[in-house]
């Protein structure tokens, strides 16, 4: 199960990067990021309690999630030479 929670958290990253940065634009790195955070854990499939929990627990993880989305994302902007 816990595996299966990361993946989830990875997953919703990758579109909580992509939402982010659409909604925001270039630059307010912080910004997107909170939002990131924001929206990941608001979608996790979980009572309102259990995300509560799991974003104090996991909050470095999700935090090193939203990170790896950005590098992810950055990645194929320049593959598609944008």
């Amino acid at each position: 199960m816990f595996t299966n929670l990361k993946n989830t958290i990875k997953d919703l990253a990758k579109n909580a990067v992509f939402m982010a940065e659409t909604e925001l634009g270039t630059g307010k790195g912080q910004e997107k990021k909170r939002l990131a955070i924001e929206y990941i854990i608001k979608n996790l499939p979980f009572s309102e309690l259990v995300k509560s929990i799991i974003s104090i627990f996991l909050s470095g993880f999700i935090d090193d999630a939203v990170e790896a989305a950005v590098k992810y994302l950055k990645s194929k902007s320049e593959e598609q030479g944008e």
